[in-house]
């Protein structure tokens, strides 16, 4: 049996894929793109991929592939129907992440929150030492503590951070953007009072028709002065041009582990705020914990195990 993986690189240099040899003959690209995978995949009859895209001009063309594992929970880089309609099989793995992007969420919380770049910067250029002073309360900071938190999407990540925001003291409200997920023990509120009444509002959705650019130049206004916007959802949930020049009309903070294109692209208006301290931006690696990338690894071996043990 050929297995072939597609993007190794987006998986890390750490784990141990020989894991895979158990099952064939195993063949590792780091990363390819769309004209290199038919090649790639042609003789293969087990394909791994995290984002490289299978779609229905590809599945056509492989009669000999049987799996599709996607190293990740979202499936929106395989043609579904078209797979169906070939026979293939696709799998994911669901849940693998979930500490690991709840513990980015307060990670970026906490260093906006408490002018974490601002003080590291102090202390490292020498402002502190010359002051002459034990302390710098140059920058206030706040609590999470009688602050109010709110949640856009409420899946799994989403009750997770509500957890531990109502721990820290946060007064929790959420906003279902499909308007199904009702059933919490915290209040269900519409998107505009989540944006107007939150001082922290984090974004845990998927991205679909109702969630494109759900955040954008006509409610990010109502956004109040000091509150902290993050997105650990999917890029295109907030119109990154609009927020750029809302970031530069008023005073709030944004923290983004996902955008529209990735990698960051040289023209993204983002690159050109004025208050680049109002900005965080991390390189998609809220779901990309150590412990969260070996389950992910685990999965994807239990997926082919499943497979291969038929019905």
């Amino acid at each position: 049996m050929k297995i072939v993986l597609l993007d190794a690189k987006t998986l890390g240099e750490d784990l141990d894929l020989t894991v895979f040899e158990q099952f064939g003959e195993l063949c590792i690209y780091q990363t390819t793109s769309y004209e290199e995978t038919y090649d790639r995949i042609k003789d293969a009859e087990i394909v791994i991929t995290n984002k490289v895209i299978i779609d229905e001009n590809l599945l056509e063309l492989t009669p000999k592939l049987k799996l599709i594992c996607i190293a990740a929970t979202g499936m929106n880089n395989v043609d579904l129907q078209a797979a169906k309609r070939n026979s293939v099989t696709v799998k994911n793995v669901a849940g693998y992440s979930t500490k690991s992007v709840v513990q980015h969420t307060f990670s970026m919380a906490l260093y906006l929150l408490e002018k974490m770049a601002y003080y590291d910067k102090t202390v490292k250029n020498g402002t502190w030492t010359k002051s002459g002073l034990f302390t710098d309360v140059s920058q206030p900071f706040y609590e999470i503590a009688g602050k109010k938190w709110g949640i856009i999407g409420m899946g799994t990540i989403g009750q997770e951070v509500a957890k531990i925001a109502t721990a820290f003291g946060a007064e929790v409200n959420y906003y279902s953007t499909s308007g199904k997920n009702l059933k919490h023990g915290y209040p269900h509120k519409s998107l505009e009072f989540i944006l107007r009444d939150s001082d922290i509002i984090s974004i845990h959705a998927p991205l679909n028709e109702d969630t494109y650019e759900l955040i954008n130049e006509m409610n990010l206004s109502y956004i109040k002065e000091d509150a902290i916007l993050l997105n650990l959802g999917r890029g295109g949930i907030i119109d990154e041009t609009d927020l750029s020049y809302e970031l530069d009309r008023k005073r709030f903070y944004a923290g983004l582990d996902v955008l529209e294109q990735e990698p960051l692209q040289p023209a993204n208006r983002l690159n050109e705020i004025k208050h680049k301290e109002r900005l965080l931006i991390t390189p998609h690696i809220a779901w990309t914990s150590m412990e969260a990338r070996q389950k992910l690894l685990e999965g994807i071996v239990k997926n082919i195990k499943l497979f291969l043990e038929g019905p």
